[in-house]
């Protein structure tokens, strides 16, 4: 079925999850963004994205056609070679999969309004993005460096988030990295003192990250719950809570750095303030 197609129903019957595939011969990452962006606008969907990276041969194709044949589903693909393109389009079509072509429309678009031929080479844009390079570097340096791991590391950090555990350091930094922001964490725990690098750095490098005690009682609660032990345990217990959280305080204090209350937030919501004092500090060195 080409992209015109009815294809198969997408549909939770009985039971079973629709799936997109995103059939990429490179990362897929931007076809699998567009996937998502589109999904999130029917509440309630639970359809389930699967990336098939670095697709560059029929039989792979075969292969995704095979596990998707019978499913409620929907095959969207970036495949630049047309070969590859027929190809998929060809199984899908003898198995009634319905398809979507992410990439193709734009370039025939760019194509017929500059009148050059597409190079056609699968990942050209990564090869050529710098910024890609760079977010793949903070990334791993998010991963290296996270939860005070090596900290010397923060000396090379763009960011340092401190704060008790369970203030969504590190998943705030993987987020920044995304954002090719190389952010490093430290937790900050009384009977640990925390590293001296951390006084030697710009204030406007270090931000401090604190939530209310009654919800970190509650997340330290779940997160005792899910490794087995009781949550009961002194480290959910309000006492020690108060205890860490005082103890945050003043040392943030003594680093006099900017301090996002997380309470409530999410994710997103907390890496977007960071970056606001992040360039708020740059634009003023």
């Amino acid at each position: 079925m080409n992209e015109t197609g009815e294809g198969n129903k997408i549909s939770t019957a009985n039971g079973v999850k629709p799936v997109v595939y995103v059939v990429s011969d490179s990362i897929g990452e931007t076809a699998e963004f567009v996937v998502r962006a589109a999904a999130s606008q029917f509440d309630g969907s639970g359809v389930e994205i699967k990336r098939v990276p670095y697709v560059s041969e029929k039989c792979h194709i075969a292969e995704i056609i095979d596990e998707a044949a019978g499913k409620p589903c929907i095959i969207a693909y970036t495949l630049v070679i047309q070969e590859m393109r027929e190809a998929l389009l060809q199984m899908a079509q003898e198995k009634g999969i319905q398809t979507v072509d992410i990439m193709g429309p734009m370039i025939q678009g760019i194509q017929k309004l500059t009148n050059l031929q597409p190079a056609l080479k699968p990942g050209l844009l990564h090869q050529l993005d710098e910024q890609y390079f760079r977010k793949v570097e903070a990334i791993e340096f998010a991963v290296k460096y996270d939860d005070g791991k090596d900290p010397r590391g923060i000396l090379h950090a763009d960011v340092i988030l401190i704060g008790v555990s369970r203030t969504s350091k590190t998943p705030v930094c993987m987020y920044l990295a995304h954002k090719r922001i190389k952010a490093a964490n430290v937790p900050l725990v009384p009977e640990v003192a925390p590293p001296e690098e951390l006084f030697q750095l710009p204030r406007r490098k270090v931000i401090g990250l604190t939530i209310s005690p009654s919800l970190l009682n509650g997340i330290r609660t779940e997160r005792l719950k899910t490794l087995g032990l009781a949550g009961t345990a002194d480290y959910a217990s309000f006492e020690r809570i108060m205890g860490e959280l005082e103890y945050a305080d003043s040392i943030m204090k003594r680093v006099g750095c900017p301090i996002i209350n997380v309470t409530n937030k999410a994710v997103e919501e907390t890496a977007a303030k960071v970056l606001e004092y992040y360039y708020r500090g740059e634009r003023n060195v």
